[in-house]
């Protein structure tokens, strides 16, 4: 047997759609920051960086994080506009307007089927 791989829920950071609403409303980012005392949190949660979502303990770790490899990937990341519904929607073929719809080849394959077999009863 092999091992089991487990999600490391420590390291786990906010998804980019979370993030996005952060950027997008301050309500959405302060009641995030405040769902902890910021007692437990490094720092005092003092430094905070939006885009990882992540406390510091000091302005200097801050800065450090902001010269890094993730925070600068995660930005990169970020510029990209999440996927609404509506476009996964069309994704899987589904369609959101319902406008006229044309008739399957199939049902206009019936109906010169059954044409045809009209036009040869009225003939023999």
């Amino acid at each position: 047997m092999g091992a089991i791989r487990r999600v490391k829920t420590k390291r786990r950071t906010r998804d980019l759609d979370q993030v996005h609403a952060d950027l997008r409303s301050s309500k959405h980012l302060s009641e995030h920051k405040t769902a902890k005392p910021a007692e437990d949190l490094p720092g005092l949660g003092q430094w905070y960086c939006v885009e990882c979502a992540r406390f510091f303990e000091s302005e200097y770790n801050m800065e450090q994080h902001t010269r890094g490899k993730n925070h600068k990937r995660r930005v990169r990341m970020l510029r990209e506009e999440p996927y609404s519904q509506k476009e996964a929607d069309a994704a899987i073929g589904l369609r959101t307007d319902n406008g006229t719809r044309l008739p399957s080849k199939l049902a206009v394959i019936e109906e010169q089927a059954a044409a045809l077999d009209l036009e040869t009863a009225s003939h023999g």
